[in-house]
């Protein structure tokens, strides 16, 4: 059993902490927000990703997890640090380590016995020796900076923490390697490594691991573009290169661009990390400029369709960057918003999660339906940017009936051709034939 401290306790620091504790560890969260440390001490998961709040019950009923303001106590109590502090982007892209290293230097003073201090936060490489030399202003005793990337995918967060494909370990120091062996022994195996390495080895393990995951995703969606223009369709292609081994058939699901808190910031940081040191990522500099211009994608198609969407009424299914969390963080949705609204179309959005976070960001320039459905009535089209499960296996017959007429653009490949067929739909998806009806 180790005494640990996760100091933040957004998307990563809970589900870090609450895994933590579930393997028996004794666990305090910190955080500045009050309000919000109460409603946790109450029981109150403050985000939505699948599974997090019974693991989270079962840990503060067995009093291994507990919340608090006071980053002293929890300092001095602890045998490890977690920092999973925000880092976002600045203006030029590079990310922001003011929340960390103020953290830092904090600990620097208060630190009175040997601690292992963890950057588990997604930081820029050097950012372990920064945080080192912080701590080293103020510190009288010994500590280990250690670098322990995260690998959570948003709506897998759980099962990513408890059954990694890897966890990497920076640091130089025998001590932190022992401690963080102990750690996390219950989460790998022989299958399952963990991986020491050298601190900036390790920081920059996860930028180019997210990096080269958005070049995947990006790759395949200009190979979509392009087989709308010679008319091949991506699902077959993507099955035909998948099944290499080489490649595998992870990521290469086409679509509107990616999004959320990982991939556009990462890539963006490394870009920026290149700049300050004279070198040009030129294939991920492309990757970034090529998926702006995915987000937009359907709103090509509707333009096309269209010509004009002044006047018209659109609904809008899913505003989640991806299924089953609610975060909208670079989301293809709020580009879509913003272009439409500008051209004068009305919308109506619907998403199971994330529905009051877009509604704090872009207010009443959209109106927001209760459920599915009730986005459709009177609108001249649906457009989907989340691939909900609950989108899945819609009643057609109740879009038929609610839509002005039956016209869907879906920029996640939801439904089979033939269905949206038979169905008697025009539907416009990403690199597939666009199944366009007679209608009545």
């Amino acid at each position: 059993m180790k005494k640990i401290t996760v100091v933040g306790t957004g998307y990563v620091g809970l589900v870090t902490g609450t895994c933590f504790a579930d393997t028996g560890n004794q666990v305090v969260c910190v955080d500045i927000n009050e309000e919000k440390v109460n409603k946790m001490r109450n029981g109150e998961v403050p985000i939505y990703e699948p599974h997090l709040d019974s693991v989270f019950q079962r840990n503060i009923a067995a009093g291994r997890i507990s919340f608090t303001t006071d980053l002293k106590e929890a300092v001095d109590s602890a045998e490890i640090i977690f920092l999973a502090l925000p880092t976002p982007p600045g203006e030029d892209g590079s990310a922001d380590l003011s929340y960390i290293l103020a953290v830092a230097e904090q600990l620097g003073e208060m630190i009175t016995n040997f601690k292992v201090i963890v950057d588990k936060s997604t930081v820029p490489v050097g950012t372990a020796r920064k945080v080192e030399a912080k701590i080293k202003e103020k510190a009288k005793v010994e500590f280990a900076v250690v670098s322990n990337p995260e690998f959570l995918r948003e709506g897998f967060a759980i099962d990513d923490f408890m059954n990694p494909d890897r966890v990497v370990i920076g640091t130089s120091d025998p001590r932190a390697v022992k401690s963080m062996q102990e750690l996390y022994k219950p989460f790998v195996s022989n299958d399952k490594p963990l991986i020491v390495m050298d601190e900036e080895s390790a920081e920059l393990t996860k930028y180019a691991a997210n990096s080269f995951l958005a070049t995947k995703i990006t790759f395949m969606n200009e190979i979509a573009n392009f087989c709308e223009l010679v008319g091949a369709d991506v699902d077959k292609v993507r099955l035909g290169v998948g099944t290499d081994a080489r490649i595998g058939p992870r990521f290469l699901y086409p679509g509107i661009g990616f999004g959320g808190s990982c991939f556009p910031k990462d890539v963006q940081a490394l870009v920026k990390s290149g700049n300050e040191l004279g070198y040009q990522f030129e294939i991920i500099n492309s990757v970034l400029a090529v998926n702006h211009k995915q987000k937009l994608r359907l709103v090509e198609k509707i333009v096309d369709y269209f010509g004009a969407v002044k006047g018209k009424k659109l609904a809008l299914w899913g505003l989640a960057f991806k299924p089953d969390t609610d975060d909208i963080r670079e989301a293809s949705a709020l580009y879509m918003i913003e272009a439409l609204t500008e051209l004068g179309a009305e919308i109506v959005a619907f998403d199971p999660e994330a529905s009051d976070n877009v509604r704090g960001v872009v207010g009443d320039k959209i109106s927001y339906a209760s459920n599915q459905y009730d986005a459709l009535d009177g609108c001249d089209a649906l457009m989907i940017a989340t691939e909900w499960g609950l989108f899945r296996n819609p009643d057609f017959d109740q879009l038929k009936e609610r839509l002005n007429q039956p016209i869907v653009f879906d920029g996640r490949n939801l439904f089979e051709l033939s269905r949206m067929e038979e169905n008697g739909f025009y539907y416009s998806s990403i690199g597939r034939r666009t199944v366009i009806p007679k209608f009545s």
